[in-house]
């Protein structure tokens, strides 16, 4: 009989996901992973394979949680250039504060693995393009309620 686990799955990827965004790839143990997520090595490996299948996992779960915050923004009713401005002033702040200071976890990847790593190259392409189909979403709404000139291609 195979025994219960004693964390919740989605908290210990949101430390993994911590630990890489703060040290990178490279820069991450199994032993920092270990120290960060409080399970132990093995519980890792069985809940989420090694450390390159956890850092993918961990890219799709940034992706996730940075798609639904700016979802929820963008998707509020009423002007969609003032929701615009609010996302806008929220990136913004979160870039000048301690945590901004790493940067985005999806653009460090890029920079640091998407050149010889094929589904890191992928996951952070398939990330840029779902925030893109939030944006023109957003964008094509406010065009609809006549708060954007219909001259201009969304995708630009």
């Amino acid at each position: 009989m195979a025994r219960q686990k004693e964390f919740n799955r989605d908290e210990v990827l949101n430390k993994a996901m911590e630990v890489f965004w703060t040290r990178g790839y490279e820069g991450t143990s199994i032993q920092d992973l270990v120290k960060h997520m409080r399970i132990n090595r093995q519980s890792i490996y069985d809940t989420f394979g090694d450390k390159h299948t956890l850092f993918l996992q961990s890219l799709d779960r940034y992706r996730e949680i940075q798609s639904r915050k700016v979802f929820a923004v963008l998707e509020r009713p009423g002007s969609v250039k003032k929701n615009l401005r609010q996302l806008f002033e929220e990136v913004v702040a979160r870039a000048l504060s301690a945590e901004g200071r790493r940067g985005c976890f999806v653009g460090n990847s890029m920079s640091e693995l998407a050149g010889r790593c094929k589904e890191t190259a992928n996951r952070t392409c398939n990330s840029v393009a779902s925030a893109e189909k939030i944006f023109r979403r957003a964008l094509e709404r406010g065009r609809e309620q006549g708060e954007l000139p219909r001259v201009r291609d969304t995708r630009a």
